[in-house]
């Protein structure tokens, strides 16, 4: 990138000037992440000073069951394999109630799409849960999930959000968008979920009150443009409704585990490399500097590492996500060295490690915890980068 266009960018980012797509495509080509992690955090800093946002959640998969066969999934099986499985609600209230130590404040709630679960085992499953765990918000289905449960109830979006609300929803979960460019999408996707029908279910959720995440699948067969095309879909969605609080890029995983049964279900895999550490550093600070109407960009550290969740910090990102425990979607799949659990006190020393204040949140981005960030007076005490 030549020094007139960055100093074009640079002049555009700082007066809060909205970048356009030709921009986000000229910030995937440079290659100085030094600059660009510097403008990304520069942004980050304006919205959220030296805070890191982190909660204390679980998650919980009761089915594994899944009609759909994408490209890119090892979570999913077939009914009759040998370890596919359904929860009984009263078996994964028990899983929850294991749970619910260390002050625990969100449970995250994803599946398979089960061919043949009633549309009742969702909303009974959401009461029991809440009655169970009153003070922990349910955070829970994907939008393709909502449009699954359409086809098996019968019943409008808008009318199974409202008995999910009843029953104690909170926010849906950010799932299911992958990419959204039907160049890519076709290629990786095997239900019938797509930009038209995720958006339309996001934006009833929206108008309904709830506040959810958005995400992006990166690093497999799409290209720079196929994500700036994502983000500014989701940008101009936020422009209408305000309901996103959170953007979460998802790098995406190769099948080391399933392997070992003899199947590859991630068959995106031979045609693909995983993004390096460097390329999910920019995917970070280029989605950050064009989301100017999104105030949180959360990196998932299980699919991305620590370390390399660690430096995002320094790259756009200003949450953490939380403490996780057992995350079977990404951990089937990638044996990629991920712990599966992070305490509240490992989270409090990654965040200060990397030279930022830590504040608990919970599922609404308020704030139940401020905590100390590193210690001044220690002269090796990291610190955020200048801006």
């Amino acid at each position: 990138m030549d020094v007139g266009l960055k100093r074009e960018l640079e002049e555009k980012v700082r007066a809060g000037e909205r970048l356009t797509r030709e921009d986000g495509i000229a910030l995937y080509e440079s290659d100085d992440l030094a600059w660009l992690g510097g403008l990304a955090h520069e942004m980050r800093t304006k919205l959220n000073g030296d805070v890191v946002h982190f909660n204390v959640n679980r998650h919980l998969n009761m089915t594994n069951v899944c009609t759909a066969s994408c490209a890119y999934c090892s979570f999913q099986r077939k009914p009759g394999e040998k370890d596919a499985y359904t929860m009984r609600i009263e078996e994964a209230v028990k899983l929850a109630k294991a749970m619910e130590s260390e002050n625990l404040t969100e449970l995250h709630i994803v599946n398979g799409l089960h061919p043949n679960l009633p549309w009742r085992y969702y909303p009974r499953s959401l009461r029991e849960l809440k009655a169970a765990l009153p003070d922990v918000s349910l955070k829970a289905f994907t939008a393709t999930e909502i449009h699954h449960f359409e086809t098996i109830s019968g019943m409008s979006a808008s009318e199974i959000l409202d008995e999910l609300i009843d029953a104690g929803l909170e926010s849906l979960t950010g799932g299911g968008a992958e990419i959204f460019d039907w160049e890519v999408r076709q290629h990786i996707v095997d239900h019938r979920t797509h930009w038209e029908d995720w958006s339309r279910i996001h934006r009833l959720a929206h108008e309904k009150g709830l506040k959810t995440p958005c995400t992006m699948l990166y690093g497999h067969i799409e290209e720079p443009r196929h994500r700036v095309d994502h983000v500014l879909r989701l940008r101009e969605l936020q422009d209408e409704t305000g309901g996103f609080q959170v953007f979460i890029p998802l790098r995406y995983q190769h099948d080391f585990v399933d392997m070992k049964d003899g199947k590859v279900r991630n068959r995106l895999q031979a045609q693909t490399q995983m993004a390096t550490g460097a390329e999910a550093l920019k995917t970070f600070a280029v989605s950050r500097l064009l989301f100017d109407n999104v105030p949180h960009v959360k990196v998932f550290w299980v699919m991305h590492g620590v370390q390399t969740a660690q430096l995002a910090l320094q790259h756009g990102a200003d949450d953490m996500d939380g403490s996780v425990v057992e995350y079977k979607i990404t951990h089937d799949a990638d044996n990629y060295g991920t712990p599966n659990k992070l305490t509240r006190e490992d989270l409090l020393d990654l965040i200060r490690d990397a030279g930022f204040r830590p504040v608990e949140r919970n599922t609404r981005y308020e704030i139940i915890r401020e905590y100390e960030g590193p210690d001044p007076a220690r002269r090796e005490s990291p610190q955020p980068m200048r801006v």
